[in-house]
């Protein structure tokens, strides 16, 4: 690959937009962790009787301890950073290459969300095996035919699933997971849209309340539409049904997936297939939204403290050696949506990550 095309792979608002969007899913995850335990448990365990998630999470207390609802914080936190800065990293990165300076449209939004989504989930699935074993360990089933497990740690979990499984059992629910691409794509799409309905042409900083709310909606959407997928991608996961015996794994991933959505309605009816979905919309509406309002407003400080850094590194450098101090055309448009203010970075901070190793 040419320089030139690695310095439009690896640039410096690609990071910015990666470390922003993982900061915020880190913090947001963190608020909101209880939720997302109770809606794993109705998702895992067929014959839980409270269904809903005040009713889960109490049981979950009284059952097994204050600190059970944050049981698996750790490595669900460590995959969600990861999995969040490979995703927004790709999307920013696939979208500024692809696009080069034009308007984006619904349509080119999915199309980048699908992408990053597969590049995402072929990277990290691993982890979130694993994160979704540890945090239901130790767990209250009334699901008999669960059986518990013994992992001492993140290290410990991955060296026992590849010994006892094989290596292939850490990409159990890939294919569901490659599915569920199409939940960050909607939403990504949904998000950038409204995003672009609100300012009307405007190039304009949204307020908190309106990234807060769209950033809800587009969640809401995405999850709902998706909900089913993502039962039987956890079921998948946390590795307690039956190994298909096909050579085709594709084939026999479908065949799995077939097979857990007709249980389900087969059990539970179709109202099955949407177990938990309560807890889900609560968790990860709330999530979501706080999430995006932490991304954009990380990266809008990152970016404006970059050009504020700029504009005095070259003030500095005026007073030092009387060089020419650079205009507003000099400078390299970081294709932001933060206002004036971040639309002209110096050209010599929006250098290709990999210069700054490289320097001559």
């Amino acid at each position: 690959m040419s320089s030139e095309k690695l310095a439009e792979v690896f640039t410096y608002e690609s990071l910015v937009h990666a470390v922003a969007g993982a900061m915020g899913s880190v913090t947001a995850m963190t608020v909101f962790f209880p939720l997302d335990t109770a809606r794993l448990r109705l998702q895992v365990d067929e014959k839980r009787q409270a269904r809903s998630t005040p009713a889960v999470l109490a049981e979950i207390i009284k059952e097994e301890g204050l600190m059970a609802p944050y049981r698996g914080w750790f490595p669900v936190i460590c995959s969600l950073c990861c999995s969040n800065f490979v995703y927004f990293y790709c999307f920013h990165s696939l979208k500024t290459t692809w696009l080069r300076g034009q308007r984006s449209t619904p349509g080119r939004d999915l199309l980048i969300g699908i992408a990053a989504g597969v590049v995402n989930v072929l990277v990290t699935t691993p982890l979130w095996v694993v994160n979704t074993r540890l945090k239901l360990q130790g767990a209250k089933f009334r699901n008999t035919d669960i059986h518990p497990t013994h992992y001492t740690g993140i290290i410990d979990a991955f060296s026992k699933i590849v010994r006892d499984e094989g290596a292939a059992a850490l990409w159990n629910g890939t294919f569901p997971s490659l599915l569920l691409v199409l939940n960050p794509a909607i939403q990504f799409m949904i998000y950038e849209g409204l995003k672009r309905q609100l300012r009307r042409g405007v190039h304009r900083e949204l307020s908190s309340p309106e990234v807060f709310f769209i950033g809800a909606v587009a969640k809401a959407i995405a999850t709902t539409v998706t909900y089913p997928l993502q039962t039987v991608q956890s079921i998948l996961r946390f590795g307690q049904q039956r190994q298909p015996t096909e050579r085709s794994r594709i084939l026999s991933s479908l065949r799995s997936v077939v097979y857990l959505l007709l249980n389900r309605v087969r059990k539970n009816g179709i109202l099955g297939l949407f177990k938990g979905l309560e807890a889900k919309l609560l968790q990860t509406v709330l999530t979501a939204a706080l999430m995006f309002l932490l991304y954009e407003k990380i990266a809008s400080s990152t970016f404006r403290l970059t050009l504020a850094g700029g504009v005095l590194v070259t003030w500095l450098g005026n007073l030092a050696f009387s060089a020419h101090r650079p205009t507003v055309e000099q400078c390299i448009g970081v294709n932001s949506n933060y206002g004036k203010l971040s639309e002209c970075v110096p050209a010599e901070m929006d250098i290709p990550i990999f210069s700054l190793f490289h320097r001559t």
